[in-house]
């Protein structure tokens, strides 16, 4: 039988559903595991990041019971979630890639000023102290004394742009996947079941 056929649909959809199960699992993974061992230590992270594998998760399971059972309705709400979702991120990763140096430096410096436990985990991380300058009156994680510490913002810069890129360019990438989903949801969908009755309703 052809790609085009049933069959053919019905495994692209389920192994595609499989491997957002298992990049839902690697984040609630990864983001449990860095909690843990307390590499990361703000909790808004964490919980956005397992957060976001829970939310995969469902999505994917929605789609791999709709493409097991060829369910119209699962299919249906699962088509219109990722494609909803696939709106989202394409617009994210296209930003993340648009963003010039003092867009990035100004979004550096509102988050450093908004997390306390956040920006102490990148004090621990890079040894440095303070974002523009070090000062000696504030708390700082790292190790090292007020003479030999440098600033956190020229740090984070240096890798801000080259982060920005990657992620946005694995956004793109899983972007692409999921139209491509909507696209094998949507043809799933109007396609017969061979092995049903040919006089049921679709």
């Amino acid at each position: 039988m052809v790609c085009g056929g049933f069959t053919c649909s019905k495994n692209s959809l389920c192994v595609l559903n499989l491997l957002y199960i298992l990049v839902s699992l690697l984040l609630i993974g990864i983001a449990a595991w860095g909690k843990t061992f307390g590499l990361v230590t703000s909790f808004s992270v964490v919980a956005g990041v397992i957060g976001v594998g829970i939310f995969l998760f469902l999505i994917a399971l929605i789609g791999l019971l709709g493409a097991i059972k060829h369910h119209q309705v699962l299919l249906f709400f699962y088509m219109i979630i990722l494609f909803l979702v696939f709106v989202v991120q394409f617009s994210i990763s296209c930003a993340s890639l648009a963003l010039n140096e003092n867009q990035q430096n100004h979004f550096l410096e509102v988050g450093w000023n908004k997390s306390v436990e956040t920006r102490g985990d990148v004090e621990g991380y890079l040894k440095c102290c303070g974002f523009n300058e070090v000062s000696v009156n504030d708390t700082c994680n790292a190790h090292c004394t007020n003479s030999t510490c440098k600033p956190c913002g020229p740090i984070l810069r240096t890798y801000a742009g080259e982060v920005l890129r990657f992620v946005g360019g694995i956004g793109l990438f899983f972007s692409f996947t999921e139209i491509l989903g909507v696209w094998l949801t949507h043809r799933y969908r109007n396609q017969k079941d061979p092995r049903a009755n040919p006089s049921a309703f679709l």
